[in-house]
């Protein structure tokens, strides 16, 4: 059977191919950079190199470097074990059609129909530049961040279809591609004690939509799934960073304060609720870092009923001047009751002004996976 290959190769379309939207919806907090994600997704009060244009720009402006990095970082989540619950139908006889084995199928399917059961994906990609003068420092990035859902609108049932059985009902693809170009600016004041900072961005939607419909065993997805509605518009980031001592800081950022908006190829609407995150930072000694961000808002995401509000804890030790970091952390969606801990870790080089970055993290309960890496030149 092929609902499993189906609905898994419609997971890859959903980052790959970029996604889908119906209704008005907001996104989850995109983990940008290998760094950050080796750490446990936490940024906020860390970053200070060209990813602080995403994480918080005030950021950008507590460093006096100049850098360039390209990265790509993606996530998959798997909510209520669907994998699993795929990976059980895919081992059923379906030549079998006797009531048992109906009833047996049922019971399967219905661990999909259970609600929360979904899969997401989150992905970003682009290239990052920093640069200073004195107290003031700016940032631009050309970026793309993908959001996407894969869910059961509509109960799925099985069924018999001539001499086998078989699977029926849909699946509901949805998300969201911006493709943004930023420009950040930063200042910091009373000797990098604080720092404030903001984020433009010129933000073109790409918003798709569609369905999987699952049919003699096979997954087949609508082929309007491609056909995205693009809108352009604007929006606008907002960050702070206190660092009373070199051994702490704290940072907050307000994403997306003015709310942008796409139309959908529907006739809906998708909006870029406004996210606030913040972090603290300590240095119990120069080279060892560890950090701690939290959502202070319940993000809306591409699947209804489920919210995001992440809790992000990361610790980092270097080594020889930074030539080697060594990052590990864990990270948890506090507003998801079926969501688990999902450990981190991560690994940086440094060769003169080359770095290179690996970080991810693995959920080993529902086998939901973050990978990332980065490639930068600093001076």
């Amino acid at each position: 059977m092929k609902v499993e290959k189906g609905l898994i190769a419609g997971g890859v379309v959903l980052t790959g191919v970029l996604c889908w939207v119906g209704g008005s919806h907001a996104v989850e907090f995109a983990t940008v950079g290998a760094r950050a994600a080796g750490m446990g997704g936490a940024g906020v009060a860390v970053t200070s190199d060209a990813y602080a244009t995403y994480w918080n720009p005030a950021g950008l402006a507590m460093s006096k470097t100049i850098d360039i990095r390209v990265g790509v970082s993606g996530q998959v989540i798997d909510r209520v074990g669907v994998t699993d619950a795929l990976n059980d139908i895919d081992k059923l006889n379906f030549n079998d059609i006797t009531p048992a084995n109906q009833a047996r199928l049922q019971s399967l399917v219905d661990r999909i129909n259970r609600p929360g059961a979904s899969i997401s994906a989150i992905g970003a990609g682009g290239i990052y530049l920093k640069g200073y003068y004195g107290d003031h420092a700016f940032g631009i990035s050309v970026a793309d961040v993908v959001t996407a859902g894969m869910f059961a609108p509509t109960r799925l049932a099985a069924v018999v279809n001539g001499t086998q059985l078989d699977v029926s009902g849909q699946l509901a693809l949805q998300g969201l591609e911006a493709r943004q170009v930023t420009f950040s600016y930063a200042y910091a004041f009373l000797d990098r004690m604080f720092s404030v900072g903001v984020t433009g961005k010129a933000i073109q939607g790409a918003a798709y939509n569609g369905t999987a419909t699952v049919t003699n065993g096979d997954v087949q997805i609508t082929d309007s799934i491609g056909k995205a509605n693009l809108s352009t518009t604007f929006g606008f980031d907002l960050g702070a960073m206190y660092r009373p001592s070199s051994w702490f800081r704290a940072g907050v950022v307000a994403k997306d304060i003015n709310q942008p908006a796409f139309d959908t190829r529907t006739g809906g609407e998708y909006k870029l609720h406004s996210q606030v995150r913040g972090g603290v930072a300590v240095n119990p000694w120069e080279t060892l870092t560890v950090t701690a961000d939290v959502d202070l808002t319940s993000n809306k995401t591409l699947v209804p009923g489920i919210k995001s509000r992440v809790v992000s804890v990361g610790v980092e030790q270097t080594f020889l001047s930074e030539m080697l970091s060594l990052r590990g952390g864990a990270f948890k969606n506090i507003a998801d009751a079926n969501s688990y801990i999902t450990p981190t870790a991560g690994l940086g080089l440094r060769l003169w002004a080359l770095r290179a970055d690996v970080g991810g993290g693995y959920d080993f309960r529902e086998r939901g996976v973050l990978v990332s890496g980065t490639v930068a030149m600093v001076f």
